[in-house]
Formats: structure tokens, C-alpha cells, sequence
């Protein structure tokens, strides 16, 4: 369709107006007109569009979403996009300013640019002609995905920057990040909505960006601030980082008000130490401050290592305690009947989360930090590590303490509670209690067992407690009635989880033993199990001393299997989800089929080929064990796009890495 000279003109000074007011807003904090107007240049902008099929990629109301992906696409870093060094002492700093005049042959003072380091995700922003072109994720420094639907999303990112002529090119990279209040914001539609709550704004960030659906990330209310450039076609720039803030903030970039040129270590310091008390106040989460030589020139002699460049530094903070009251304890049962102590303490905002609830862990840790209900305790929390109780402050000028005693029956059926080893104490009720039954059904839909999508913890409760659901045999006796009949629960809900419900029974034996939540049986055990016997009769039918015969499989373990498959009520409850149609393939076993056993694997990054799930199957069906972190035991670390400390644990540690394809054809070989 042909547009009107008239209609085009309008159309672009819509768009000019509106990226104006984004800019305003999100990126000054100052808005220029009320919202009723905003709306309405939105909604004429999106008016003329439609109706003269005139849509640009560089348009703000594309910022809405667009149609979902399948997959990501992998993008190749022009400038390969490094991660910094980190400490977490001072001294480190010193050191590093030693080093960094070392190799300058220069013993005058250095200034450096200093800025917070925002709890976030790194991404780089490509603008070819002044129009963003392209965002993509740092992934390995080398390859990246690329996001670029998503970031269209951000507000304070601009879509086109007016300056910049034809013929320019501009990699701009910075960091994405949830503030505080969006983080709220978005937790406070989820409890509504009765979906999830998110753990913290930095995981929340990240969820997003990774959206196949850009509508998904759209709700969320990202931000980003830029940090420094990475390719540059046809731009003249200034010679130090402070004044290519000031470009950046001037093309309409958001840049953080918070950095600072400093002269000399000792100011970057101070600079570090002043940012600490302000933490609490800024409207983000941050975990340190980032230091780097601020002129490029002296960057460009110091240069880089294959991990990260040598002229900048991150110095990490010490993790987060705040100070709060204990206002009681609670004794929750878990899934194998375990009775865990768990503080309710008065809400606190404490690394990047609100915490108003840890878990103790047993009696002994209470007696070690004499605690009591009552009591002002510090509570330390960093980065994803779940928040601890660490001491008990002046508990002498209490008088209103209240001791903690375990209970004499389980808080959840009555039963007696029983003493299990050294320090933790179990229900002797098993599957008859509502809790360990809840816990069971929960954990036999879980991603790693069934994969039941849309089976959450919060359903099963809801389903255990209307009667609908008493074993994990009845998930599959569930039908659309039942569920439709469920508080915020619509038919296109209730038909996902049927559809779900049924997809699962197609699984693995592996799978289906852990999801059978044998006490000690992980999934490596699992494996294991499945790779010896084969079917699930001879598991059932094996002795306690056969199991013991299983490599890394002691006879606590050998007893406590033994044990459950001797249960009549067990095997009940697994020839029901038999007849309910769970089945799985036959499992070869053969000396061949463990060649990796004695390995450790852990995998980072994203995979194109197949799930994680499925990487981690077809390792431990080969005998291999899948760990979560890197460490001295582990020989083989599977790195794909995204991968981040692990692969750069992995890489100090001088472990062997390999990539998607050198483990596709690793697992295609062995299976063959």
C-alpha cells in the first residue's frame, strides 16, 4: 500500500514524539506530559499503522511484543565480549593498580571510570544507521544468542538514534536488570494471578530476556544502562570511557547517573566504600562496583587474557545481612518425613530479596547459635544462596525469650516422631501423612521426574486438599470437570494440564524411579539402577546385597531401596500409575553402555540439540555422573551459548571443555 507524503510525515513525528517522552520517563525519571496524552499519541501512532500497513522494526509500538520464536539464533561477537576479574578485598585493588603500572611503564597516577556493578544481564546492542539492528546475550564472549525481540521491549532502550548517520555501525553494551519496584510490581501481578512468585529481580531479568515469546517479556519491566561500547564503523569517539558516557547519554542511551571518574586507587576505594552505604537507597540491585582504566589508549597496551581484560576489575561487595526478629518456629514435614525447623522472622529486605522465612536445618544448628523465639538475629543472604540465620544478637537483654523444643508427634498427622542418626528426626507415619503425601505427589511432577508442566507445588496442595488427588496414581484420574471446578483455574488452563498430564506418561525407567521419591535415590541413582537391572521387575524382586553390588550405591542406600520396593502400598501405588498407561523403552544393558561411568559432566549454557534434561539422561545412561557446579572432581564440563562461571571455573581449573557438537557426537557414538 502506498502511504500519503502526509500520512508518512505524521507517522514518523508520532514515533519522534513518543521516543522523546520514553526517553523522560524511563531513562531521566521526568515525565514531560501526562499519561492520557501518551496513551493517545500511542494510540494514533498504532491507529495509522494498521490502517496504512506502515510498521518498521524501529517503530515504539513494536515494543508490545512480537510474534514468538522457536529458538534462539546465534549471533558471533564482532569484539569478543569479555567478563571481568572479581575480589572481594581491597588489597586485591591495590594489587591491581601495581600490576596495571607495571605493565604501562608508568608510575603516575591512573584514573579510572567507577560504576556500580548492577545485578544483571550483559547484553550489546548493535545500531547500523542509527536504527538497532540487533541485541544479543554474551553467551560464551564469543557467540551469543540473539535477543533482539526481547530488547525492543525495554523502554529506556532506544530503537533509533537520530544522529547517527548512514554508514555507521555501533556495538553499545550494558547490563539488563529489574529495579526494585518493578520487581515488586511483577510479584504483585503474579500473586494475584496466582502464578509464581519470582526468587529475585536478577533471575527475574534474566527469565525474561531469555522469552521466545517477546509478549512474555513485555510484562516485565526491564531496564538497561550501558557501560561501554564493543565494534565502531564510521563513529569518531572520544579517547577515554568517561567522555564516551557523555556521547552515549547525549544520543539517548541510558548511561547510570552513579559513575564516577576517580584518580588514583585509593579514590576508586573510597568511591567502593560510599557506594556500600548508599546501596540500600539506589532503585536497583547491585553486588559490587566495576574499575577501569578510563583512558583507551593505555586499555589498549594493557589488553586482555583469554578470560577477561586486564585494565578493569570488579569488586564484589561482602554478602548482605540485615537484622530482624524471630517471631516464631515452625516444623515443616518433608517428603521422606523429615522434621525441619523454619524460622518465620519479621520481613527483611536482604540481597535483592524479602526474606521472612529460613530454614534452620536441625536442632543442633539451633543449639549452636542459642536460639530462641524472640530473638534479633543477623540474617546473611548473597547472590542466589538461600538466606541463613548466622548469629543472635545480645540475646542477655531479652527477657521474652521462648525456647525451641522439637515436637514429641509430627505437626502434620500426630504420628510419632523418631529419631533418625545424629541429628534429624523423622515421621513415622510414611504416605498416611498429608504432608510427606503432598510432598511425594510434588515431587513426582517435578521437571525432573514426570515433567508434569503446570502441575505446580501450589496445585498439588489444592488438589490434595478438595480430595481430588490422594497419590500420585490419581494425577492421571484427573479430568477438564474437576479442574474447571479449581479457583483461577480457565479452560485453556485446565486443557494444558490435561494434555500435560497425558505427555508424561511416555517417560523413562530412570525418571520413573526417581519420581517414585525413594529416600536417598537421586537421579544419578536412578541412572544407575535403571542401567544394571533394566526393567523394573528385577528392581523390585533384587536383594538388598544386589543392590550394595552397585557401584556408588552403599548399603544405607541398598536398604533404604529394599526397603521401599518391600512396601505393599508401594508397589500398589506403582502397578496403578502402570495401568493409568506410564510405560518407557526398554533399557539395553551392556558393558558398552558404560563407558563414561567413573566421569563426572556438568553442563552450562544452552543446548540447540536437546533439553538438559535430556543431556543429563543420556550421560547417566551411559554411566556418567551430572553435577551442578564445577569443581576438582569434575573431568568434562558441556559448554553451550551462555555459558558463564562455570565455564570460566572450568577453564582455571584446566578441566576439559567441550561444545554442543563435540557432545552430540560423543552421546550419538556411544548410543550407536
Amino acid at each position: 500500500m502506498t502511504v500519503p507524503e502526509n500520512i508518512k510525515q505524521e507517522i514518523l513525528e508520532l514515533r519522534r514524539q513518543i521516543e522523546y517522552h520514553n526517553r523522560l520517563y524511563h531513562t531521566h525519571n521526568a515525565p514531560g506530559i501526562p499519561d492520557s496524552d501518551y496513551d493517545s499519541l500511542i494510540a494514533r501512532l498504532e491507529a495509522l499503522e494498521r490502517k496504512y500497513d506502515f510498521f518498521t522494526a524501529d517503530s515504539p509500538t513494536q515494543r508490545v511484543g512480537a510474534k514468538p520464536l522457536n529458538k534462539f539464533d546465534q549471533v558471533t561477537h564482532e569484539v569478543a565480549m569479555l567478563s571481568l576479574d572479581k575480589v572481594s578485598d581491597q588489597q586485591y585493588l591495590i594489587d591491581f593498580e601495581v600490576r596495571i603500572k607495571k605493565r604501562l611503564n608508568d608510575q603516575r597516577q591512573i584514573e579510572y571510570s567507577c560504576e556500580p556493578k548492577v545485578d544483571g544481564v550483559a547484553v550489546g546492542l548493535l545500531y547500523r544507521d542509527g536504527i538497532l539492528e540487533r541485541a544479543a546475550t554474551r553467551g560464551d564472549g564469543i557467540t551469543g544468542e540473539d535477543i533482539t525481540h526481547n530488547v525492543r521491549t525495554i523502554k529506556n532502550v532506544p530503537l533509533r538514534i537520530d544522529v547517527l548517520p548512514k554508514g555507521t555501525l555501533i556495538e553499545v553494551r550494558g547490563e539488563v536488570f529489574l529495579s526494585k519496584k518493578g520487581f515488586a510490581q511483577v510479584n504483585e501481578r503474579a500473586e494475584r494471578e496466582g502464578t509464581k512468585i519470582f526468587v529475585n529481580p536478577r533471575n527475574t531479568a534474566a527469565g525474561a530476556i531469555r522469552q521466545l515469546d517477546s509478549r512474555n517479556t513485555a510484562k516485565i519491566p526491564l531496564q538497561m544502562y550501558c557501560y561501554s561500547v564493543g565494534f565502531v564503523q564510521e563513529i569518531v569517539l572520544p579517547d577515554n570511557l568517561s567522555e564516551v558516557f557523555d556521547k552515549l547519554a547525549g544520543w539517548g542511551l541510558p548511561v547510570n547517573s552513579e559513575q564516577s571518574t576517580e584518580r588514583g586507587i585509593a579514590e576508586c576505594m573510597h568511591y567502593c566504600d560510599q557506594l556500600l552505604e548508599k546501596r540500600n537507597t539506589l532503585e536497583y540491585e547491585i553486588d559490587g562496583a566495576v574499575i577501569k582504566v578510563n583512558d583507551f589508549n593505555a586499555q589498549k597496551k594493557l589488553g586482555q587474557n583469554s578470560k577477561s581484560p586486564r585494565w578493569a576489575m570488579a569488586y564484589k561487595f561482602p554478602a548482605e545481612e540485615r537484622s530482624t526478629r524471630v517471631l516464631d518456629v515452625e516444623f515443616q514435614v518433608g517428603r521422606t518425613g523429615t522434621i525441619t525447623p523454619v524460622a518465620r522472622l519479621e520481613p527483611v529486605f536482604v540481597g535483592g530479596v524479602t526474606v521472612s522465612n529460613t530454614t534452620l536445618h536441625n536442632m543442633d544448628e539451633i543449639d549452636r547459635l542459642g536460639l530462641c523465639i524472640g530473638d534479633t538475629v543477623i540474617v546473611r543472604r548473597a547472590g542466589d544462596v538461600i538466606p541463613k540465620v548466622v548469629q543472635v544478637i545480645n540475646p542477655q537483654q531479652n527477657n521474652k525469650r521462648k525456647p525451641i523444643k522439637m515436637p514429641k508427634a509430627c505437626p502434620a498427622c500426630g504420628s510419632f516422631i523418631e529419631k533418625d542418626g545424629q541429628v534429624l528426626f523423622r515421621c513415622s507415619a510414611g504416605i498416611t501423612c498429608p504432608a510427606q503425601r503432598k510432598e511425594s505427589i510434588k515431587h513426582f511432577a517435578s521437571r525432573a521426574a514426570m515433567d508434569i508442566e503446570g502441575l505446580g507445588e501450589k496445585l498439588v496442595e489444592i488438589l490434595v486438599d478438595q480430595n481430588l488427588i490422594d497419590s500420585a496414581a490419581d494425577i492421571y484420574e484427573l479430568n477438564e470437570e474437576q479442574l474447571l471446578n479449581l479457583e483461577r483455574m480457565g479452560p485453556k488452563s485446565a486443557d494444558n494440564l490435561i494434555k500435560a498430564i497425558d505427555k508424561s506418561k511416555g517417560t523413562s525407567l530412570q525418571r520413573f524411579l526417581f519420581a517414585l521419591g525413594i529416600r536417598e535415590v537421586g537421579e544419578a541413582t536412578a541412572a544407575a539402577l535403571a542401567n544394571h537391572f533394566g526393567d523394573l521387575p528385577s528392581i523390585q524382586d533384587a536383594s538388598q546385597d544386589e543392590f550394595g553390588k552397585i557401584s556408588d550405591i552403599g548399603p544405607i542406600v541398598a536398604l533404604h531401596i529394599h526397603t521401599f520396593f518391600a512396601n505393599i502400598q508401594n508397589r500398589a501405588l506403582i502397578v496403578k500409575l502402570q495401568h493409568a498407561g506410564i510405560r518407557w523403552p526398554k533399557v539395553k544393558v551392556s558393558d558398552s553402555d558404560q563407558l563414561l561411568k567413573g566421569l563426572t559432566y556438568v553442563l552450562t549454557g544452552t543446548l540447540k540439540g536437546m533439553s538438559r534434561d535430556e543431556a543429563k539422561f543420556r550421560l547417566q545412561s551411559h554411566g556418567a555422573s551430572v553435577a551442578g557446579s564445577v569443581s576438582s572432581n569434575t573431568d568434562v564440563v558441556v559448554a553451550g551459548p551462555g555459558a558463564g562461571s562455570k565455564l570460566k571455573k572450568a577453564q582455571e581449573l584446566g578441566i576439559k571443555v567441550i561444545n554442543e557438537g563435540e557432545f552430540l557426537t560423543l552421546v550419538d557414538t556411544l548410543s550407536s
